[in-house]
């Protein structure tokens, strides 16, 4: 095991060196001969697609992989991680997005756990050192600038407040290099802006600090470098103040940057009419895109998951105008044309499957008699989907869950169009997928309203729903309380009020 580092290290100089690294997975290169530093009390931000080789970079950086080539220095040492315990040791610490902590233990709990301070009881048997544990807890996060109550359960918090009990925790192990992966994914505006605040009073401390955002403008505000992934290789590394979300996509993607133009359309006869007496009533009709803005706990995603008929609310539904129906159950919905994309990819997927598979499940009872399934058919229209949204590899017998983000979501889409659905309901489609499929998605969503359809999408991305929606309903307490089109132009700093936003 390496030994620990040096803990009284300057603040300032190189932090982490990566010279030549190199990894692959059977015949898959994730990474080739990547060159990458950062400093110490230096925020370097590193972008790319998705499978560009930013997780198996960071992943070895924080000792889960290790790599087949290359060197890594910490502080001028070089060190070959063989767990995570080990890049600990070393100082660096992962915060990953799912934040590992015991649910039921406290703060402090939590804080202190698998290195307890501990006293002698009558002189002998070592206890943990409760008041001890304590003081730690509430020096740390005096640092971070965050006052609770130490003997609060973990499962009481915020997943900010909860991010901000797992730094506490790195800092008490006097890590100085601090990976966050992806750290604003789940975050409101104002919890935003306090992690901001905390990376910058870090800095000042002389922490480095690697910052993995598919968020663009972010990494424009906030890094003081960015290095570019593409393919496995080191692309572009660009310095604060030289380079836009204009060059990042260019870097990341070979392309330039294509926005979508979502210009208005005129909307059809009513596709879908909730005819029940509620504050958040919704209606789509053909050829719209409408877009529901809300904070966390708002009820905008509970909106999309309700006519989807999963709520156990059992709305009244009109469909194209005939018949009502009450959506009790998903089959409800499906049966009457709408698809659904959750927030949560592995809710939309089988994840055993291929991609094959799931594309074609929910067209099985549509195209197919009970005895006999089409499968030549069904591979025709797999190749079809698979090149029209661009999901990569072009391997159809490839299991979905080997998938990036970013084409699962894809592959949730397809679905949907094949079975050829009218309605589509989007709870956050865009979370965690790098900016190329994020733009690929916005166009698909635009085209499927071109081509008639009609989409509600339930996103607290308010620039993309001004990006893509003719409508965006602000949703406040199950209340819709202010609605913006498109042909008075869909004001950002006007939705962000309505929410009670900041900025």
């Amino acid at each position: 095991m390496n030994a620990p580092a040096d803990r009284s290290a300057s603040v300032s100089g190189n932090a982490i060196t990566v010279s030549g690294l190199s990894k692959s997975f059977g015949a898959t290169r994730a990474l080739h001969s990547v060159d990458f530093s950062v400093d110490f009390g230096e925020t370097h931000a590193l972008v790319g697609e998705n499978g560009a080789g930013k997780s198996t970079l960071i992943r070895i950086l924080g000792g889960v992989h290790r790599a087949d080539s290359g060197a890594i220095s910490i502080a001028g040492r070089e060190h070959s991680f063989g767990s995570p315990h080990e890049a600990i040791l070393a100082g660096v610490v992962t915060i990953p997005q799912e934040l590992r902590m015991v649910p039921a233990l406290s703060i402090a709990e939590n804080i202190a756990l698998g290195n307890p301070p501990t006293r002698a009881l009558f002189g002998l048997l070592p206890v943990i050192d409760r008041r001890r544990m304590r003081e730690e807890a509430q020096h740390y996060l005096q640092q971070l600038n965050f006052s609770a109550d130490l003997d609060r359960p973990v499962h009481s918090l915020s997943f900010a407040e909860r991010q901000l009990v797992a730094i506490a925790k790195a800092l008490r192990l006097k890590c100085r290099i601090f990976i966050l992966d992806e750290p604003t994914a789940a975050l409101e505006d104002r919890e935003i802006e306090r992690l901001f605040a905390v990376i910058a009073r870090m800095k000042a401390q002389g922490t480095a600090i690697i910052y993995i955002s598919h968020r663009l403008d972010e990494i424009v505000t906030l890094a003081d470098r960015c290095t570019v992934l593409r393919d496995g290789k080191c692309v572009a590394t660009r310095v604060r103040g030289r380079f836009t979300t204009a060059d990042l996509i260019e870097d990341m993607t070979g392309k330039m940057a294509e926005e979508v133009a979502a210009e208005p359309l005129e909307p059809g006869q009513p596709l879908l009419e909730e005819i029940d007496d509620r504050t958040d009533r919704m209606t789509v009709r053909r050829n719209e895109a409408i877009g529901l803005a809300g904070l966390l706990g708002s009820g905008s995603d509970r909106i999309v998951r309700r006519l989807f008929g999963i709520t156990g609310e059992r709305p009244q539904i009109r469909i194209a105008g005939d018949s009502v129906r009450r959506f009790a159950l998903p089959a409800d919905a499906i049966r009457s044309d709408i698809g659904f994309v959750p927030g949560d990819r592995s809710l939309g997927l089988v994840m055993n499957l291929s991609v094959r598979d799931n594309i074609l499940l929910p067209s099985l009872t549509r195209d197919n008699s009970p005895l006999w399934i089409n499968r030549k058919a069904g591979d025709v229209v797999v190749r079809e989907l698979m090149e029209l949204l661009d999901v990569r590899p072009r391997r159809p017998d490839l299991r979905v869950g080997s998938l990036s983000g970013g084409n699962q979501q894809k592959v949730i889409i397809a679905k949907w169009l094949a079975r050829r659905v009218t309605t589509l309901l989007l709870d956050e489609p865009t979370h965690g997928i790098d900016i190329a499929a994020k733009m690929h998605v916005h166009a698909l969503i635009r085209q499927f309203t071109r081509d008639g359809g009609g989409v509600i999408v339930s996103s607290s991305d308010i620039p993309e729903l001004a990006r893509i929606c003719d409508t965006v309903l602000s949703v406040k307490n199950r209340r819709i309380v202010s609605r913006i089109d498109r042909r008075e132009g869909i004001d950002e700093s006007r939705l962000r009020a309505s929410l009670g936003g900041t900025h």
